[in-house]
């Protein structure tokens, strides 16, 4: 067990703590205020304080960690060996920056909070993180930096058995719409038909009536193809269904629809299964909690997964809607237009309530890419080139990888031409050394 010592215990300082030590690295910890506790540990041991009681390893708390509230904090980036980080601590500190305030301004998405420009959907854009201003985006840096405090621990405690963990996948599977043609109901078919023909789109057209009459297969439905690979691995897929209201955002399948029911169905026996929240659903508890009363009612289970639509988060609101709907999980953090890594890390964490201090039950699974990143990238060698680059990043810290697909990713669209390979490669990222 690892015992800290400081002159404060905080709800940021545990929260911290116990992401870098005991959710990265694996080490059970303990907090003391008692310098006679604190002595007499003979096992693993630091002080986080504002001036080092002995020889003992020491890091210089930043005030971060012991304030409450939001301030518009002055942060200077420095270079440290292959990675960067900031809140630099001086000579005195066994390390040379406070790397648990700099966890913390980056998992409890702290910037967020903060005046911002926001895109056409309300989202916070990748261009205005700290992380992407200072090309550190694509590192799992909190991941970087909890391994390099494991290695001071190593060093000053030899003997100790440090616990290993192993990089593992999360392949997600967004379902906006489960069929092009198929179930959209007379109305919409035509709405598509006059589209169609208005816009000389006669592929389409004929596309459209050949699902109709049953003589072609709807592009969209690739479910088959779903179960299939998932049959192949022991790991989880996990796909989030659409089942809110057809709005102006949002244009799913009717829930009301038997064969839609029975495809959530049949794929819950298969993969987890969760909640695509609507676009209206991410600001509105009310709509939220219709729309997981409906996908409970389908999956026959309380819900414990949740992913809004068009990758939608508005903090604090957008979370605390999901803890007090006690939703456990969710995979919306993340950028849909750059990969990397938006909290900074590729380890689960728990949503932190900046604005009342506490920690949340909520466990965020932030996503490194969206299928939709990789669209521009040339030729398919170029886009297997990316996907290895974040793979070996990850593997590197034994993280977890978080994808995003889509259902139609795996159809045979010309523009998603590829992607199954791509998948593929991500799948049998796992049995590779």
């Amino acid at each position: 067990m690892l015992l800290v010592y400081t002159h404060k215990i905080t709800p940021r300082l545990k929260y911290t703590f116990k992401q870098v030590c005991t959710r990265i690295l694996g080490i059970p910890l303990s907090f003391t205020t008692k310098i006679e506790e604190f002595i007499a540990h003979d096992s693993l041991k630091m002080s986080y304080t504002r001036l080092p009681l002995g020889n003992e390893i020491f890091v210089k708390g930043h005030d971060i960690l012991f304030e409450q509230g939001i301030t518009d904090i002055d942060i200077h980036i420095h270079h440290w060996d292959n990675t960067k980080c900031f809140f630099y601590n001086g000579d005195k500190s066994t390390m040379p920056f406070d790397i648990f305030a700099s966890s913390f301004y980056l998992l409890s998405r702290y910037e967020e909070y903060l005046p911002q420009v926001k895109d056409a959907y309300g989202r916070f854009l990748a261009t205005e993180s700290l992380a992407f201003k200072n090309n550190f985006l694509d590192q799992p840096v909190v991941d970087i930096w909890a391994y390099k405090f494991k290695e001071v621990l190593q060093e000053h405690y030899p003997d100790f058995n440090f616990p290993e963990r192993s990089y593992s996948v999360k392949p997600v599977i967004d379902v906006p719409s489960a069929y092009n043609y198929k179930l959209k109901g007379i109305l919409r078919t035509l709405g598509g038909t006059f589209k169609d023909l208005l816009g000389l789109n006669l592929r389409d057209f004929y596309e459209r009536y050949a699902v109709f009459f049953g003589v072609k297969h709807d592009p969209y439905d690739t479910f088959k193809y779903i179960i299939n690979k998932q049959k192949q691995y022991n790991f989880k897929f996990l796909m989030f269904f659409l089942v809110g209201d057809y709005s102006t955002y949002d244009k799913g399948i009717n829930v009301n629809k038997k064969k839609y029911v029975t495809l959530i169905k049949q794929m819950a026996d298969y993969c987890r299964v969760g909640l695509k929240a609507s676009y209206f659903a991410t600001d509105d508890i009310n709509v939220l909690k219709k729309e997981k009363v409906k996908m409970e009612a389908i999956i026959n289970k309380p819900l414990t997964m949740s992913r809004h639509s068009f990758s939608r988060v508005n903090l604090p609101e957008s979370y605390r809607n999901l803890v007090n709907l006690e939703i456990a999980e969710d995979y919306t953090m993340g950028y849909v237009n750059h990969i990397g890594f938006r909290a900074g890390t590729c380890t689960p964490f728990l949503f932190y309530d900046l604005d009342y201090e506490v920690q949340t039950p909520l466990r965020v699974n932030s996503f490194h890419i969206m299928d939709y990143v990789l669209i521009s990238t040339q030729s398919l060698l170029d886009k297997k080139k990316v996907m290895n680059e974040i793979i070996q990043v990850i593997k590197q810290v034994n993280g977890e990888f978080v994808p995003v697909f889509h259902n139609y990713t795996f159809s045979n669209i010309s523009r998603w031409k590829g992607f199954k390979e791509l998948f593929n490669v991500i799948l049998e990222s796992v049995n590779e050394d």
